[in-house]
């Protein structure tokens, strides 16, 4: 941790994180008011577990460029380092003689690690950390039951978090940011290779979305006035525009929680305004399960899941993921995600839980695919949402729930629209047998030009001896042991 040069002015330093961007963010706006020069910089670590996938890690790439530009509109420029997040930041500070780091506070196990590890490094240097709020609303250390404990049921945590108070009103870019170049040199952003090459897999998804900071605004602007005034009863279609699509930003802070709850928190906050918020509530949940229960990314937090009798069937796991499976709404959800790096929420919660009950492939299996092709792929919420929908988490759907896949796309697909788009060899069915091409007699398959085994597959397993061998699977589970911490 060496300097080359003295800067003649005292500085202090932002470090960027998963808050990609300029407006609401407090450790900035705290820095900017402290009256010092500010360096940022941003470490790309890729020595830990939650290091980004292949499609984060294209996402990562743009969204660096757009902030490096705002800031270099500003004046500075966005020191990028490679490497250990603590040792990195540490580096950068002393060398440039700063007298404090400003940086958001993380709830994942790994960035937690990375805070203490910086403070000391720091304060040995005698240089102070000053860590603030900005991922979530709420403070998950904070919200608590009655008795103190952290809470595992999402009905009781949120209550308790509408009553702790005001959310607040989202911060604008300071008006004054005093932006330094560093004295020490940072990488190239093209020299990590975030971005596909050979092959670039990336067309599909480059066409979908606008990553960074001005992408989010327009994106959350579009959702305000447009599909959030239907957002109740849309949100669970995936052949509609009803899904806010915020997810991406707000992963990588691109745009805050609290200016995504300001939008929909308005005066005339009704039921579409309610569920939002709701929604956003299920990303503060799984924020505080994964900062109270380090462990819950990797494993399952029901006891008797770790003794589940999972199969490990590598041809059943490779099936779903190409989007192969003979049922049209999970390809089509497999699909599109491939395609886009997201997927409906209705059409995750579907395909994951065919995976995890149908198949049984264990679900970290499948939170793995999620993770490197999901563009909006966050360590709580992949883990949490997996183990809802496996039964094994803390406030998780019962194991008995098993989706049918069948009826979950006659009710949510039932044009056929989102299905059609996806799996273009089913397009010309008759929407009566699009869901179960299996049920078609031989003149709509063959009017279709479908040859099932051929140009579709025939479903991997039906559905009634899944449903039956998963609710024998969890029974011996359950013989096994007690069902909970």
């Amino acid at each position: 941790m060496t300097s080359s040069a003295v800067p003649a002015e005292p500085r202090c330093l932002v470090w960027f994180r998963n808050d990609l961007r300029l407006s609401d963010h407090v450790a900035l706006t705290a820095a900017a008011r402290n009256g010092l020069s500010i360096v940022t910089c941003y470490v790309y670590d890729d020595t830990v577990d939650d290091a980004p996938g292949g499609a984060r890690r294209w996402w990562l790439h743009a969204s660096l460029r757009a902030l490096s530009t705002d800031i270099a509109e500003r004046g500075g420029d966005l020191l990028l380092r490679r490497g250990k997040a603590a040792a990195q930041v540490a580096s950068v500070a002393v060398a440039n003689a700063v007298a404090e780091v400003h940086c958001l506070k993380s709830h994942t196990p790994n960035g937690r690690i990375a805070e203490a590890e910086l403070a000391k490094l720091l304060a040995a240097r005698g240089i102070k950390l000053v860590l603030h709020a900005g991922d979530t609303l709420f403070d998950p250390e904070q919200i608590r039951s009655g008795s103190g404990q952290p809470l595992k049921v999402f009905t009781a945590f949120w209550n308790a978090c509408v009553r702790s108070g005001s959310v607040g009103t989202p911060l604008p870019v300071p008006s004054k940011l005093p932006f330094v170049r560093s004295v020490v040199p940072g990488d190239s952003l093209d020299a990590w290779a975030l971005e596909p090459k050979s092959p670039d897999w990336a067309g599909d998804i480059r066409a979908a979305w606008t990553p960074g900071e001005a992408g989010a605004r327009a994106r959350l602007a579009a959702f305000a006035a447009g599909p959030l005034h239907a957002y109740r009863a849309e949100r669970d279609r995936p052949d509609r525009e009803g899904s806010s699509r915020l997810s991406p930003h707000l992963s990588f802070g691109e745009v805050s929680p609290r200016a995504a709850w300001a939008a929909a928190a308005g005066r005339n906050r009704g039921e579409n305004e309610a569920a939002f918020l709701r929604e956003l509530g299920w990303r503060e949940f799984a924020r505080h399960l994964v900062w109270h229960w380090p462990r819950f990314p990797h494993e399952s937090f029901r006891a008797e899941f770790r003794r589940f009798p999972w199969r490990d069937d590598a041809a059943a796991l490779a099936r779903w993921q190409r989007g192969q499976t003979g049922y049209p709404l999970i390809d089509a959800g497999m699909r599109e995600l491939w395609h886009t790096g997201w997927m409906h929420n209705r059409v995750r919660m579907v395909a994951a839980s065919f995976l995890v009950k149908h198949l049984l492939v264990p679900w970290q299996q499948g939170a793995s695919w999620f993770w490197d092709t999901l563009v909006d792929a966050d360590l709580a919420n992949n883990a949490v949402g997996w183990q809802w929908v496996a039964g094994s988490g803390a406030d998780a759907a019962p194991y008995f729930r098993v989706f049918n896949p069948l009826l979950q796309a006659q009710k949510f697909d039932p044009d056929g629209h989102y299905v059609r788009r996806w799996i273009p060899e089913l397009s010309a069915l008759p929407t009566e047998f699009l869901h179960d091409p299996s049920a078609a007699p031989e003149s709509a398959l063959r009017t279709a030009s479908v040859v099932l085994g051929q140009t579709y597959p025939v479903p991997i397993v039906a559905h009634s001896a899944a449903r039956a061998r998963a609710l024998a699977a969890y029974a011996r589970a359950r013989g096994n042991g007690s069902s909970a911490r």
